[in-house]
Parts: C-alpha cells; sequence; structure tokens
C-alpha cells in the first residue's frame, strides 16, 4: 500500500550468524547451530526401535497383535501401516511427523518403513530427523488356520440353510446378499446341498451372527442344538459342536397365495387370491383386482405357516388380443399400476382352439395389444388347496397375469453373453446331493432375466463389469422395443489382484 502511494519505505533483512562450530552464514535459531553441526551433536532417533520381529500367517494374511489379537491386513495398506508404526516402543519421546513404505521384493520376508520423527534440542531448538525400522516377518498359523490345516472338517459351529421349494432361485439371491454384506467371510467351508447350502464355522459366535444376518433379509425360523465332543475334567472345559437349522419360508416372489381366512382378517379383508410381490424380512403381499397391498411380518407367517397356492415354475405365456382400461394409473408401493380389462388367450391354443378369456389385470399401464405377458392358468388347473376350499362361493378367475413376457425381444435381440457377471461363493457339491445341473442352469439363467427385468432386485446386489463381452452385431439390427438391460452406471469395475498369494477365493460366474 505505501508502495503503491509513492511512499519510500525501508525493506527488511534478516540478519544471519556464523555458525559455532563451521562457521558457515547461517539463520539464528536457539542452539546457534547449523542444521549438520546439530545432527552431528545430538541423533532424536537413539534408543528408539530400528529392528521389529512380527508373527505373520500365511494362510489368512492376518499379522499378530499381542497377546491374542489378529488383524487382516494387505501389503502397503493403511491398517498395515498403523499395525507396524503401534508395535514401535518408545515413540512417544519424539514427535510423528510423517511414515511411509519403503518397497522391498514381497518373497523377502521384510517390510521397511520410513519414519520422519521431531524432537526439542539444545535450547530449544526443534530437530527434524528421519529413519529408516526393518519389519522381519516370522510365519505363524493362526489358531483357526492351524485347526483347518489340520482336520478340513474340524468345525465347532455349523449353519443349514433350508428352503422346501422345487427351485433354487431364493438361494440365487441369497447369495449375492451374502457376497454384497460379506457375511461369510469367516466361513471355513461352505457346501452345496440338495435343498439348501450348509454353512461352517470356526467359532460359535460366527455362526450366530450369520443366523443373525439371514433372519434380516429372509423370512426364516430358527432352531440350535450343541453336540459334546470332548470333555477335560481336570480343568472342567467342554467343547461342543453347534448346529443350527435355518428354515426359510417357502413363499417367493411372483408366487400365487389363497390366504387363510384368519390371515385375511388380520391383513383388512385383502384378497384372498393375492400375489407375493417383494421377499425381505417380510412377505410383500398385492391384491391383483383391487390395487390394495400389505406387508406380513415373519412372526405373523409362522403363525400359520401357509404354502403358495401356484409358483413362479407354473407360469404360462399369454398373448394380449385387446385392452382397455378401468381407472387412472395409481402409484402402489413405488411401481405404477393400471387396472384394465383384457382379452387373452394362451400361446400354447394358438392352432389347436380358439379359447379366449376376459380378465381383469393390474397390468394396464405396460401392457398393448399384442403384447406377451406370463400369468397363471387358474381355469385349467386342477387346485387342491385346503384355503381354497374355505371360500365358499368365490369366483376363481379364469387367468392371472403377473408380469410381461420379452422372452420374444430376446430372442430376436441378442447373444447369449451380458455385458455384466455376478460373483458366486465358492462352494463345494455335496456327494450325495441329487442336482439336476441342466435344472440348475435353466433357473440361474432366469434369476439373470429377473434381474435384468426388476431395477428394485439390483439395489441389494453387486454387478460387475464383463470384460470378456463383445456386443452382437444383431442387437442394432433389432425393431421395436429392447428387451430389458442392465444400465452401465450400475455396473462396478472388478477388481483382479495379479499376485498370485492375493488370488480372490470367489470365483466368477457370469
Amino acid at each position: 500500500m505505501a508502495e503503491e502511494a509513492g511512499m519510500f519505505m525501508v525493506h527488511q533483512t534478516v540478519g544471519s550468524v556464523l555458525c559455532c562450530k563451521c562457521g558457515i552464514p547461517m539463520v539464528p535459531n536457539a542452539a546457534n547451530m547449523c542444521v549438520k553441526c546439530l545432527r552431528s551433536e545430538v541423533d532424536i532417533t537413539e534408543g528408539l526401535q530400528k529392528h521389529v520381529t512380527i508373527i505373520h500367517c500365511p494362510e489368512c494374511n492376518c499379522y499378530l497383535q499381542p497377546p491374542r489379537t489378529w488383524i487382516k491386513a494387505q501389503l502397503e495398506s493403511k491398517e498395515l501401516l498403523t499395525f507396524c508404526v503401534k508395535r514401535l516402543k518408545n515413540l512417544n519421546k519424539v514427535r510423528l511427523v510423517h511414515a511411509e513404505f519403503i518397497w522391498t521384493e514381497p518373497h523377502s520376508k521384510r517390510i521397511k518403513v520410513k519414519l520422519k520423527v521431531q524432537k526439542e534440542v539444545l535450547n530449544g531448538a526443534i530437530l527434524e530427523q528421519s529413519y529408516v525400522v526393518e519389519y522381519v516377518q516370522q510365519e505363524h498359523m493362526c489358531e483357526s488356520c492351524s485347526r483347518v490345516q489340520a482336520n478340513p472338517d474340524q468345525w465347532v459351529a455349523s449353519v443349514q440353510l433350508r428352503q422346501h421349494v422345487s427351485h433354487r432361485r431364493t438361494f440365487f439371491y441369497l447369495e449375492q446378499l451374502i457376497l454384497r454384506h460379506g457375511a461369510a467371510a469367516s466361513a471355513i467351508k461352505i457346501k452345496q446341498m440338495e435343498q439348501g447350502i450348509d454353512f461352517f464355522f470356526a467359532n460359535r459366535s460366527h455362526g450366530v451372527k450369520f443366523v443373525e444376518f439371514v433372519g434380516k433379509v429372509a423370512p426364516v425360523r430358527s432352531r440350535s442344538d450343541k453336540q459334546l465332543v470332548s470333555h477335560d475334567s481336570k480343568s472342567n472345559n467342554y467343547n461342543y459342536k453347534h448346529t443350527f437349522s435355518v428354515e426359510i419360508s417357502p413363499i417367493c416372489r411372483e408366487d400365487l397365495i389363497c390366504l387363510p381366512p384368519k390371515v385375511r382378517s388380520s391383513l383388512g379383508n385383502l384378497g384372498p387370491l393375492v400375489i407375493c410381490t417383494k421377499v425381505t424380512n417380510s412377505i410383500a403381499l398385492f391384491d391383483p383386482f383391487t390395487l390394495r397391498h400389505c406387508f406380513l411380518d415373519t412372526d405373523q407367517y409362522w403363525r400359520y405357516s401357509f404354502k403358495s397356492l401356484h409358483t413362479s415354475r407354473e407360469l404360462v405365456e399369454y398373448i394380449v388380443l385387446d385392452l382397455e382400461i378401468i381407472s387412472p394409473e395409481v402409484n402402489v408401493g413405488g411401481s405404477r399400476l393400471a387396472l384394465a380389462d383384457a382379452q387373452v388367450a394362451r400361446v400354447s391354443d394358438f392352432g389347436k382352439n380358439d379359447t379366449i378369456f376376459n380378465i381383469k389385470t393390474h397390468l394396464g399401464h405396460l401392457l398393448n395389444p399384442g403384447d406377451y405377458a406370463l400369468g397363471y392358468d387358474l381355469y385349467g388347473a386342477n387346485s387342491n388347496d385346503d384355503e381354497l376350499e374355505k371360500y365358499k362361493g368365490l369366483v376363481i378367475p379364469d387367468a392371472i397375469l403377473i408380469k410381461k413376457s420379452y422372452e420374444e425381444k430376446r430372442q430376436k435381440k441378442h447373444a447369449k453373453a451380458r455385458p455384466w457377471k455376478l460373483k458366486s461363493l465358492g462352494m463345494e457339491v455335496d456327494d450325495k446331493a441329487k442336482l439336476d445341473q441342466e435344472k440348475v442352469d435353466s433357473e440361474y439363467e432366469q434369476f439373470l432375466k429377473d434381474l435384468e427385468e426388476n431395477p428394485e432386485m439390483r439395489l441389494n446386489i453387486s454387478l460387475y463389469h464383463n470384460e470378456e463381452y463383445q456386443p452382437s452385431e444383431m442387437a442394432s439390427m433389432t425393431d421395436g422395443e429392447d428387451a430389458p438391460s442392465v444400465p452401465l452406471e450400475e455396473l462396478l469395475a472388478d477388481l483382479e489382484l495379479r499376485d498370485n498369494e492375493d488370488e480372490d477365493d470367489s470365483s466368477m460366474r457370469e
């Protein structure tokens, strides 16, 4: 400001003094010594550890935090750096300013960390100095890994997931939820059974935690039991094997249900013919004729424990001949729906008969004449259901449409490969399980189609880019509306570690 006003100013200069040891000019400090001479006189790293031995488990890649805690950390990660710094003694005598790794060969069993510390020395002068600490890794397996190596079948807790239905679509979805939340990270073995999956854990607490997770994402009931393995009478120690039996409700998404009279009255006379639209720790039920919906909690379901009238494996393909909207479009449970009168015919009847059904459907906002839809054929079905017989005089419709069918558009469109893929748990297949692989592959393909059609299902699972995908030339030649697909912005980049020691146990399944 003074220079701009034309005023004369005296420039301030910083004085310099001579170092009392070597005599070179320097900025004055409390010790009147230059940095080189000060470091030659005082070593602030004296008494600090330069060599430390750490215990490393080669199986699970964990490090021992004395006395008995094992910490999982990758090389050159923040967790490993924090662990290494905490292992140093007498570090409280100095002030830690910075810490970083120095690269070493992975097979050298050495970890080097460069530390920068500060300390007040002669006459209040603050000296900063860097030094390197070398950590030597000693390989020693942790207790759980040594138990597994000695006997892979030596588990402490077992969780048996079961669902008494004729398909595995529930377990495909549950598998993705488990991977997304890492719920089975502590499992030592996973085995695929005929009607479910068995999870084996080294600790009872891990099994209890897993059962609690399943109870939050599915309507289940469970019971536990234990078996005495050994007993030390001198120390009064008992070793048990714990088994948790978890049964998942047989009600699945898109199932047609006939509600028992007591359940119907508790839900405000809903139904009695309703559709299951969503299954979490509660069951979402929807009346396709009145557009009402409600939720049935886990306790209320298991109190009556009813089953489905028809499952999604019994869906029949229909073609829409005519459609007339009879009510304006409404928002029900986050979905747009509209009641409509429709004329439909079974696709399988073409060329055989002229049977046409006049029905009411909730898909009026989605269907147009000429579209295909999947629904339940109640006209030709033989329903032996005890709950249905309790409703005297109930008028059963000829058909109930569940969803629009995109099968014809899929056949026109594409190559079989998809631009996305899912991870899968590394499961062993039980030798006694009689699994029809062709049936399992067909159900898995149907599960992938459900993910494409239902964005709400994709909210809780992780989809990854498929690097091997190459777009088909036929995709650009399709006419009309495209079949549902997963937007690219929903896909995650799949991280693959190239080091053989850090391979991911979860394999990829397209």
